[in-house]
């Protein structure tokens, strides 16, 4: 596919954005790179950070579009305003690890290098002995993970009150599963996803409540 020029509205998290590109919003998976997900925390804060400096919001991108993937998202080389190729830059910065599955789609060697590099020299998710476990085993073994069982609500008995007040416990407010017709927008539900609210990503792509885009 063509290169195309676009503007960057949002930056969901290290590999994914959302553009306006001739008068559509779309959303981008950046091609060749897998960044950590956004609850293997703090890497994938760090990585989502490391895209938002490199593609600012209202900044203009170019896109070397690939192709579709199955969440109708397009799979785009992306390219910022001073010619950078962003995915390779994540990757040399460890903010993103090289995608072997395809790789086949861009230039092996240098997604490889750069991962080499940041190895080397222990940047990113490189910076110990051994990496984090790299995100697309993350998925596979968080897919389908059981939930943790729902507490139930504690009841108190007051002292020269007859009737039991139901208290619910400490956490239940913190623990609030939403529901993504709850939420109201696109946007907040990437911030819940930020906050720890990963079901809210029933398909584990980094992206909360695709529908509400």
């Amino acid at each position: 596919m063509a290169a195309g020029a676009a503007t960057v509205i949002s930056v969901g998290d290290g590999d994914t954005l959302r553009v306006a590109d001739r008068g559509k919003n779309i959303t981008v998976r950046v091609a060749c790179i897998d960044a950590p997900e956004m609850a293997q925390a703090p890497y994938g804060q760090q990585a989502r950070q490391a895209l938002q400096e490199l593609v600012p919001v209202g900044s203009t991108v170019t896109l070397k579009a690939q192709t579709r993937d199955r969440y109708g998202r397009t799979v785009a080389e992306v390219f910022t305003q001073n010619g950078t190729n962003a995915g390779l830059a994540l990757v040399q910065q460890g903010h993103a690890f090289a995608y072997r599955q395809y790789l086949k789609q861009c230039d092996e060697w240098a997604y490889l290098d750069r991962e080499g590099l940041a190895r080397r020299y222990r940047v990113g998710v490189w910076r110990f002995d051994e990496a984090i476990q790299p995100p697309w085993d993350w998925r596979a073994a968080n897919r389908g993970a059981p939930r943790q069982p729902t507490q139930r609500p504690v009841t108190l008995t007051i002292i020269n009150d007859p009737k039991p007040v139901a208290q619910p416990p400490p956490s239940a407010i913190a623990d609030r599963r939403w529901r993504c017709r709850e939420v109201g927008s696109w946007e907040r539900a990437q911030q819940l996803l930020r906050e720890g609210h990963t079901y809210l990503d029933g398909d584990s792509d980094g992206e909360a409540c695709e529908r509400l885009r």
